[in-house]
Formats: C-alpha cells, sequence, structure tokens
C-alpha cells in the first residue's frame, strides 16, 4: 500500500499486538480472491481504501496459532499486491492491530519485522521507480 509525496512514497504499516511493524495481511474468505482479500484487509488493519496497481510476488511461511485451546501448526501463503492509496485515514484501523501509519518507503523498509516482507517493500521501491 503506498501513497505518493512530493519527494518519494510512503507505505501504510500496523504494528501488531506483539509489538512488531508488517504489512497489513489477513486469510483469504470463501469466494474471494487473492487480490480481493489484499484491498479487504488494508482496509481493516491500515483503515485505508485501496486499489491493485500490480502483483509483488507471494511469502510463504509456517507458524504456530495460538487462537484455540490446543496450537496448530500453520502454513500460510501471502499474496502481496502493490495497491494504491485511494482514500480513508491509518486512525480508522481495527481492533487486530495496535496502530497504523504511514512511513516513508525507506525507512519502512528498515520497520519491518520480517525479512520476505522487507523483500516486498524494495520491490514495491523498484515497480514504482520504473513507473515514474
Amino acid at each position: 500500500m503506498f501513497r505518493t509525496r512530493a519527494d518519494g512514497y510512503d507505505v501504510a504499516l500496523i504494528r501488531t499486538h506483539e509489538d512488531r511493524w508488517q504489512l497489513p495481511k489477513g486469510w483469504i474468505e470463501d469466494g474471494e480472491s487473492p487480490e480481493r482479500t489484499a484491498i479487504r484487509e488494508v482496509r481493516e488493519e491500515a483503515g485505508v481504501d485501496a486499489e491493485v496497481v500490480a502483483p509483488l510476488g507471494r511469502i510463504e511461511y509456517w507458524y504456530t496459532s495460538t487462537y484455540d485451546v490446543e496450537p496448530v501448526r500453520v502454513h500460510k501463503f501471502v499474496h502481496v499486491y502493490l495497491l494504491r492509496y485511494r482514500g480513508g485515514s491509518t486512525a480508522d484501523h481495527d481492533h487486530e492491530v495496535r496502530e497504523a501509519r504511514w512511513v516513508e518507503i525507506g525507512e519502512a523498509e528498515r520497520m519491518l519485522a520480517f525479512k520476505d516482507e522487507r523483500r516486498m517493500v524494495r520491490l514495491a521501491r523498484e515497480a514504482l521507480k520504473g513507473a515514474s
């Protein structure tokens, strides 16, 4: 999720309850496309409306979910898209995140907790550089 500024681009990041900075992401709902999921999750977690510009790639990882009584090992695939800001405010994020904010793209890459998400921001920066 990016927006244009006079000297470059900002990226919308979320801070989780585990105190990590991440890109907004979530589960694909029944009958929903990965593109639609990306738009919905950015709206829910970061509070902003967006449109898909281009696919960036896919992140794959394992984690242990503790939502149920018994921990469950989860294999997750995240489809990442370059999304353009259309409106809304990061102050309008949902309860799943502690904070959402706009961050300059280079700073966003440094803040992100996960290597694969930093790689996606680099890919976004290259795509935006090629588009200007």
